[in-house]
């Protein structure tokens, strides 16, 4: 059993009640800013209920999966397997959506396989859990965006995100309750207590949730407001940075080879994220003349 902080565990917590918290934390602080205007909370209707409900149950999969995953193998590890994300989004957006996507596109993904499953063979935290719900990850959040583009709606993202986070938060609890319910009342908050202190356990919780949200709302925010190209570099900026200051700060030790397709992967994820935007743009002004 583990306290997923991103990284840093502590025995005595499961991941998917830890994961209830982050949400909790995030739906609190979204519950506060509309009490003082900031934002404004924008009215729900049944049919946007019904539109966000699906994208919601991806995201708490995902989010879920995710600390499962950190629990597991190393942080590198997770973001690692985590930049096949585009590949899913590609395979989505054909054979779900119907969506016609270029050979050069694809071919831009071959390296981010490529890297991923170097990485993977000489991975020295691999095992198959953190693997698998890396993975899971992957494809709930792919879903999650496909469900978001149906859910598009004059809403600014900043209601759009608090939505989905209170809804996301109702879908974890229940199984949360239920799996690890149990184990949590028996023992596990008395052995992550006893392990970092009462102050320690709740504050950690809280700033890992806060931040969690906090991501997430600008990532949703930025999407909204700049150019995909922009967005693009900035998501494969922020893998670069969260593997490289997991090594440094963790002391994750990686192989030689891990090292080099985890280079190898980020590079496709470049390639490919700069080819989409570029083909994006070339479309918006082929719309606009």
């Amino acid at each position: 059993m583990c306290l997923c902080f991103d990284g840093m565990f502590v025995d005595g917590v499961l991941c998917s009640f830890v994961s209830v918290i982050h949400l909790f934390v995030g739906v609190v602080y979204c519950l506060v800013s509309w009490t003082v205007g900031l934002p404004k909370r924008a009215p729900i209707d049944s049919n946007l209920l019904k539109l966000l409900i699906p994208v919601a149950v991806c995201h708490a999969l995902g989010h879920v999966t995710s600390n499962v995953s950190f629990a597991a193998v190393a942080v590198s590890f997770t973001h690692t397997i985590k930049a096949l994300e585009p590949f899913f989004n590609a395979a989505a957006s054909q054979f779900v959506l119907g969506q016609s996507i270029p050979i050069t596109l694809w071919l831009s993904l071959l390296p981010v396989v490529l890297g991923v499953s170097m990485a993977s063979l000489t991975e020295l935290s691999f095992n198959w859990t953190g693997f698998i719900s890396a993975m899971i990850s992957n494809i709930s959040f792919t879903y999650r965006s496909l469900y978001s583009k149906k859910a598009m709606t004059d809403m600014d993202s900043t209601n759009i995100y608090a939505y989905i986070s209170i809804i996301a938060l109702f879908v974890c609890i229940p199984p949360a309750i239920l799996v690890e319910g149990p184990q949590l009342i028996k023992h596990g908050f008395n052995d992550a207590i006893a392990k970092v202190g009462l102050t320690k356990f709740i504050s950690d919780l809280f700033w890992v949730g806060m931040f969690y949200h906090l991501y997430n709302q600008l990532a949703t925010n930025t999407l909204e407001r700049v150019a995909p190209l922009t967005h693009a570099v900035g998501n494969v900026l922020k893998r670069v940075f969260v593997i490289g200051f997991s090594i440094l700060i963790f002391g994750n030790k990686i192989s030689t080879q891990t090292g080099i397709g985890t280079g190898i992967a980020i590079a496709g994820v470049a390639t490919y994220s700069y080819i989409k935007a570029k083909m994006e743009e070339e479309k918006r002004r082929g719309k606009a003349a």
